[in-house]
């Protein structure tokens, strides 16, 4: 009993004409599939004569052998060809141009207050930190600002809870220090501060520093040449300086510091109100009812303190005049530094 193989033939011719890997598959598939061409041959070996099975059998191998030749063979040339077309697509041209690149750079609020903390430490202060969520106590009532003080007024404040707040300032920090150290301190204390305000020259988050010493015999002369060295060392040599009196809950007496303006050499222009001084930063001797609070000797232990805006000073150091661009994260602005 003879079969016809005819149909079977076809594949060498299918195989070659194969353009590529997913239709040289398809050919696999119909010969060689669990239901393929090929495949369905070993179900009609017990149609045939046992005399012949064996002759039916050796055809069916040689066969299966022929395909498998001619498609690796095949399967093999088109790997080639498609690593060649992938090759070309991933190739690098060495000759041409890189890639521009633009290397950052420091922020300019960061380069201001890393400078600003460098001056204070090479005077031996310590960098003293705190949470930027604070308590009412350590915000308000341990400074002299009890509730219903109309000092309170001053500072727009952002309230989590009744107790809970963003703090206003890193004062809190001064007095968490005094509390767990003794007599000499000398801190600064740098930092976010959150206010409820918006406009030219506020921003609702912006940062401080704030410095604190306290030690014997410490006087309004030691606040006034340490600040008056700070600014020479920020703004040049030549520059200025001079106290006002002015009010704060937390120290007396207290002072405002200006410096002459960088932007007019002191002659008068818009920027200082044609004065010719800007003002700097807030400072004073601090309030004997603050050393009661961290239980300090009245009789023994006085101190200073003072508290500066740091987008204040690079303001005035860059000669910018809206303190938001800072944050808008503009990079024609931001270049510049």
């Amino acid at each position: 009993m003879d079969f016809d193989l005819s149909n079977i033939n076809g594949f060498a011719e299918e195989i070659s004409h194969a353009e590529n890997l997913d239709e040289l598959y398809t050919v696999k598939v119909k010969y060689m599939g669990k239901k393929g061409l090929i495949s369905s041959l070993n179900k009609k070996m017990k149609d045939i004569p046992a005399d012949k099975r064996a002759d039916f059998g050796k055809k069916i191998n040689e066969i299966r052998s022929e395909f498998e030749t001619l498609y690796e063979k095949k399967e093999k040339i088109l790997k080639a060809e498609q690593k060649k077309i992938q090759l070309k697509s991933e190739s690098i041209d060495v000759t041409l141009p890189g890639f521009p690149f633009h290397p950052g750079s420091i922020h300019p609020i960061t380069r201001v207050y890393d400078e600003i903390v460098d001056v204070f430490v090479s005077m031996g202060f310590e960098v003293a930190t705190g949470p930027e969520a604070e308590t009412d106590y350590y915000n308000f009532e341990a400074l002299n600002i009890p509730k219903e003080h109309p000092a309170r007024d001053m500072q727009d404040t952002f309230y989590i809870s009744e107790d809970l707040l963003l703090r206003t300032h890193t004062s809190p920090v001064q007095v968490r220090t005094m509390e767990k150290n003794d007599p000499p301190v000398k801190i600064i204390a740098p930092g976010k501060v959150y206010r409820c305000d918006s406009d030219v020259t506020h921003t609702p988050m912006f940062h401080q520093v704030e410095g604190l010493l306290v030690d014997e015999d410490v006087t309004f002369g030691d606040l006034k040449g340490t600040l008056t060295l700070f600014v020479k060392r920020m703004f040049g040599s030549s520059v200025p300086v001079r106290f006002r009196p002015s009010f704060f809950p937390f120290t007396e007496p207290s002072a405002e510091v200006d410096m002459g303006c960088v932007i007019c050499g002191g002659e008068g222009c818009r920027v200082c109100s044609h004065t010719g001084w800007l003002e700097i930063l807030g400072c004073g001797m601090v309030d004997p009812e603050v050393f009661r609070y961290v239980e300090y000797d009245l009789e023994k232990y006085s101190g200073y303190a003072f508290g500066m805006g740091i987008e204040r000073i690079a303001m005035l150091k860059y000669g910018i005049d809206d303190l938001r661009l800072f944050f808008e994260n503009n990079l024609k602005f931001l270049k510049q530094f």
